[in-house]
């Protein structure tokens, strides 16, 4: 439960619009960051003209706005109090959030990552949000206690290399990056490579339960389950780990330890780049030029989480394409919520949860901005979509943890 608040503190303010009367949505997530760190006053208005940010008036932050190329407001107290008026009313489908602090972020990545090969990475940058990159080593050191947000690039979590067997087993990125992994493993005291992804898995799987929120796109977000699912069991066949895997192993896999995904069918070959009946990639019958996906509505004033995680100045998002690039309906769990779908080949493309005392959000696809990311591909240059509604979803996801909540009654 988060904090709504109608009275309102400022002396003057400033909106930040998020709908088409701003120039650059991307970066106003940034702004609003920057406000957070500066200890300045900022609500969140929900479906308010896109999902705009009312923040304290400051000579500062207007002259932030201004580098940053940043469309804001000045409001007076009239305007201010008219708002948080209409935006309490009963019969509007808006609610006002207050933003408490900066979320301190973290990626796990491996350190040679390069940084167009993740969506999030750039989006990070391109906004000016800080954040630090951690892997194996820190996470498996406990140190996402110190995080109130993480990201996991595209990752495979399974130990089979991202499936990349067949396309590039003689390539030298891959022969390398395998080597790389296998000698991490060792360096950690590991036999295989798939018993210290789970061990991360498993540690990541806390995080969340604690209370960390955890945000995943692409490959990261099935392999993530899959080895959760599949603890214990070897499903990596020799080619990946030097012994062939478990006869039998479906049956036992083990869905009550996944967050979103249940009665999923293995891909056992690993000449096929794909990890399971999870993804929809291979299924998709949808031309280019035909593919979007809708983003739900919820009630504002009832479901603040998922409406926080779909403001945008739009419902209808340009689809694009990933390892994984959406999910089959039928292996969702029902207690996830679908936010984001696609009717017409019947599979979600953004979906949300909460495990013990913490949140997690799915994300298919690799590259809002590119709609079929291949290896060795330029990267994305975001200057050339500053009001990308894809790239938004991001953004929502790393100020979600910036929401004050409101004590818990024991």
């Amino acid at each position: 439960m988060f904090i709504l608040s109608v009275s309102p503190v400022f002396s003057s303010s400033i909106l930040i619009p998020m709908d088409e009367f701003q120039e650059d949505h991307l970066k106003a997530y940034g702004i609003t960051y920057f406000a957070l760190e500066g200890n300045l006053e900022v609500r969140w208005l929900l479906n308010y003209r896109g999902g705009s940010f009312l923040i304290s008036d400051t000579e500062n932050l207007q002259k932030e706005c201004k580098i940053r190329g940043v469309s804001y407001e000045v409001m007076s107290d009239a305007k201010t109090l008219e708002v948080l008026k209409e935006i309490s009313s009963p019969s509007q489908n808006m609610e006002n959030v207050v933003l408490e602090k900066a979320p301190k972020i973290a990626v796990y990545s491996p350190g040679d990552a390069r940084p167009w090969d993740d969506a999030v990475t750039m989006v990070l940058t391109y906004a000016e949000i800080p954040y630090e990159t951690i892997y194996d080593e820190e996470v498996l050191g406990d140190a996402l206690v110190l995080y109130d947000w993480l990201h996991l690039h595209h990752e495979d979590f399974t130990g089979q290399y991202g499936k990349f067997y067949r396309a590039f087993r003689i390539t030298p990125w891959y022969i390398e990056e395998k080597k790389e992994a296998e000698a991490l493993a060792e360096r950690l005291g590991y036999d295989k490579v798939s018993e210290e992804k789970l061990d991360v898995a498993l540690k990541i799987k806390d995080y969340v339960i604690g209370g960390g929120f955890m945000f995943a796109m692409c490959s990261a977000t099935d392999s993530f389950d899959i080895a959760l699912a599949a603890e214990g069991v070897d499903i990596a066949e020799p080619m990946f780990d030097g012994d062939p895997s478990e006869p039998g192993y479906q049956s036992k896999i083990n869905y009550n330890k996944t967050f979103a995904f249940t009665d999923f069918i293995l891909e056992r070959s690993p000449m096929v780049y794909e990890f399971s009946s999870i993804d929809m990639t291979d299924r998709r019958q949808i031309p280019k030029e035909s593919d979007y996906f809708t983003l739900m509505d919820f009630s504002a004033k009832w479901d603040v989480v998922p409406t926080m995680l779909t403001q945008n100045h739009t419902r209808l998002v340009k689809g694009f394409m990933g390892q994984t690039t959406a999910y089959n309906s039928e292996t969702i769990k029902p207690n996830v919520l679908i936010m984001g779908e696609s009717k017409l080949n019947g599979e979600a493309r953004y979906i949300h949860g909460i495990k013990g005392k913490g949140f997690f959000t799915f994300y298919g696809g690799h590259d809002p901005e590119d709609y079929q990311h291949r290896v060795g591909d330029p990267k994305t240059e975001l200057s050339l979509h500053p009001n990308s509604p894809g790239y938004r979803l991001i953004l929502n996801n790393v100020l979600f943890p910036a929401a004050k909540k409101k004590p818990q009654k024991t």
